[in-house]
């Protein structure tokens, strides 16, 4: 991960950007950050804007099958997607499941948004309404099929809950009386279940999710970026699952390309805050941002 440096300098604008859209938009607290706004702004159409769904365009619930994108998200994007290369929404969940959730389908001016969900493994093109994704790792129906017996003998089971992910299977800990403990009592038993079965753990908001390795929102992100051939990206996450596309966006400054860290804030995950260039408001925050740059675009 990149170490981020601040400096007094910030990008030009483009000529054609109108300054009293800009002032709506939030300054970044790095110099890198400055720089991908700046160059956001300047080559939209060159630029990938990509987000997290859950805590990021859609609040944190104790179920997540009631969750639902913010109810300023679609209009947002919909005014942003076509003045840019593309708008991407990264997630764990099943694609299909974040298009239904975020109500996606079928909306004017989302014709190019991309849902990569499973981390990357599953793709639904709003273009063709389709889901494409290979065959899913034989551990997840192992993994899942065993399941209930290690939160039995962990002595977890009341309280905590499990997702039907797909290609993934994840525990919550949410519902239970004492949310931190029952988060931490069960990491051991099971990483060592997910090792059993070629998977790894990934944890994140008082949730433990076991998935294949070799996804995540870092891989997804770049490929995505590398595709459209993007010459500035911008991505927006909340949680821990979040940070391997933080790590992505940094490598590709490195190497050239500007790019813009924003966290969708929670007070439950202060490592994504201290990583970011800019810190919103939680998914109304994120929504705020997404409506600004659609206006300061023009």
């Amino acid at each position: 991960m990149g170490t981020h440096t601040d400096s007094p300098d910030s990008p030009d604008l483009p000529d054609s950007t109108d300054s009293n859209d800009n002032d709506l938009l939030p300054t970044p607290a790095t110099s890198a950050g400055r720089d991908g706004l700046g160059a956001l702004l300047a080559r939209p159409r060159r630029a990938v804007v990509a987000l997290d769904f859950d805590g990021t365009l859609a609040p944190i619930v104790a179920d997540p099958e009631q969750a639902r994108a913010h109810p300023g998200a679609v209009p947002a994007l919909a005014a942003l997607a076509p003045k840019t290369a593309s708008v991407a929404v990264i997630t764990g969940r099943p694609a299909g499941v974040a298009v239904r959730h975020g109500g996606f389908a079928g909306v004017p001016g989302l014709e190019h948004l991309v849902v990569l969900g499973h981390y990357g493994a599953e793709r639904w093109d709003a273009a063709t309404g389709e889901v494409t994704a290979p065959a899913p790792h034989p551990g997840v129906a192992a993994v899942r099929a065993e399941l209930p017996g290690v939160l039995d003998r962990a002595g977890t089971w009341q309280g905590t809950w499990i997702e039907e992910k797909g290609r993934a299977v994840a525990v919550h800990t949410r519902r239970a009386a004492d949310p931190e403990a029952a988060f931490e009592a069960l990491r051991q038993p099971l990483a060592e279940l997910a090792a059993r079965h070629g998977l790894v753990v990934e944890p994140g908001r008082l949730v433990l999710e076991l998935r294949p390795p070799g996804m995540d929102k870092g891989v997804a992100l770049r490929e995505y970026v590398r595709e459209v051939g993007a010459e500035a990206v911008l991505y927006a996450g909340d949680d821990l699952g979040d940070l391997p596309a933080f790590a992505a966006v940094d490598e590709l400054r490195a190497e050239g390309t500007p790019g813009l860290l924003v966290c969708s804030g929670s007070n439950e995950v202060t490592e994504v805050q201290k990583r970011a260039d800019l810190v919103v408001d939680g998914p109304a925050g994120v929504v705020g941002l997404l409506g600004a740059l659609a206006d300061a675009i023009g």
